[in-house]
């Protein structure tokens, strides 16, 4: 632990999500709470690029209310980014840079709020922070609408787009239905979700209101014949059925629907595209009108249909991630620790981040149905709590929520420039 009051830094990385700054909000109003111990707040301006870069947002310039508006606001407040800092041995400048500005700037609090690649990284300023004798306390924040980090039981992010992903399936359900006679008979839906189904899973929970479903996952091979019976099953037996595809869904030899042949910013296969490969593949094979459609920003996005639960969580692990560095924790990460389905109740935990850290956490195949193209009654008891209840932003006179922009003030560099590689 800091021997001194010392500051803190907050930064958002990845994809953000539509309760990103409910943890922002957690952690600075926390900071704020304990002025003896931690002085200003800085905020990265997009992300760890403002770190690298030595772009600080001085937080303290901020109203109570402004910050306190955060947790009603989706996106990222301060700027995300997709910048993945490679190893320590490829890349020890940037890590090191990191370290500089810290120095510079009486930095002895990191806290990351991102996913997988966030908290790798977190993991590693914490060694090297070490090894060059430097004390600085790094808190990974956790956040991921693919809901795949480990060891905690859910990744704020999910729960909202779970619900988004849910409502909207149901709504669109309802649509085909009452047109399938003589119109559309398939819609079809793309989800994000790389390698885990855990949002394309929460398309199942319409099953209960009577829609005939089916659920394409990543974890499970796609199979174009079985899927095309499938869906014939279901519309001969309904008049209609919907179509819920993960971005990830691929074939047996590991060659995505979706892949456009072009990499992100991360390396990863740039995906996108899978509804309209699957819509036409019913077409040809069955005749039946479709429709299609892909969620894309809209899902991490919707802030006016968030879950309550979502909500919650996202600030109480921010708060807690500042109780743990307040304590002398480093290198860990606060976690949902689920203690009963029905009622839902949990508690807030602790992870070490060399247990995160490069850890992806997929569907279990217990919670998909035998033929794959469902979920089980296990993963709707797991999924149900997680969408349940609502917290609407505030809407102004023009009809639109209010969300608000922070005035994100710069901090003097006291540092030289420093040139990002690609």
């Amino acid at each position: 632990m800091p021997s001194k009051k010392k500051n803190a830094f907050y930064a958002q990385s990845g994809g953000v999500t539509a309760v990103i700054n409910a943890s922002a909000c957690g952690v600075i109003e926390t900071a704020r709470a304990h002025k003896d111990k931690i002085g200003k707040v800085y905020a990265g301006r997009n992300g760890i690029i403002g770190a690298l870069t030595e772009d600080l947002i001085d937080t303290s310039k901020e109203s109570a209310s402004a910050i306190a508006a955060l947790r009603s606001t989706p996106s990222g407040a301060f700027g995300s980014c997709r910048f993945k800092l490679k190893s320590l041995e490829a890349n020890r400048r940037e890590y090191e840079r990191l370290i500089e500005v810290f120095k510079a700037h009486d930095i002895g609090y990191f806290f990351y709020n991102g996913g997988g690649d966030s908290a790798d990284t977190c993991f590693k300023v914490s060694q090297l922070s070490e090894a060059m004798g430097y004390p600085l306390q790094a808190i990974h924040v956790p956040k991921t609408v693919d809901n795949d980090l480990p060891i905690t039981d859910c990744c704020p992010g999910f729960g909202s787009v779970a619900k988004y992903v849910a409502v909207s399936t149901l709504e669109a359900s309802f649509d085909v239905r009452s047109m399938c006679l003589t119109s559309t008979k398939v819609f079809v839906v793309e989800v994000m979700g790389r390698h885990a189904g855990w949002i394309a899973a929460a398309g199942g929970l319409v099953e209960d209101h009577g829609i005939p479903v089916v659920i394409l996952f990543p974890e499970i091979e796609f199979d174009e014949k079985k899927f095309i019976a499938r869906v014939g099953k279901l519309v001969k037996e309904h008049g209609y059925c919907s179509v819920v595809v993960s971005e990830g869904c691929h074939y047996p030899d590991g060659r995505f629907l979706a892949e456009q042949g072009t990499k992100d910013a991360f390396g990863h296969a740039q995906l996108g595209g899978a509804a309209p490969v699957v819509a036409n593949m019913v077409k040809e094979a069955l005749g039946h009108k479709f429709h299609w459609a892909v969620a894309d920003y809209l899902q991490r996005a919707a802030r006016h249909i968030a879950s309550k639960t979502d909500v919650k969580q996202a600030y109480e692990l921010g708060k807690k991630a500042v109780e743990l560095a307040l304590k002398g924790h480093n290198a860990v990460m606060p976690t949902v620790e689920r203690l009963s389905d029905v009622p839902y109740k949990y508690r807030i935990g602790v992870a070490d981040l060399a247990k995160v850290a490069n850890v992806e956490k997929f569907m279990p195949r217990d919670f998909i149905t035998k033929d794959g193209y469902g979920i089980t009654d296990k993963c709707k008891r797991y999924l149900r709590p997680l969408i349940q209840g609502e917290d609407y932003p505030k809407y102004g006179r023009d009809g639109l929520p209010v969300y608000v922009t922070l005035k994100n003030v710069a901090v003097a560099k006291k540092l030289g420039g420093f040139a990002l590689k690609a």
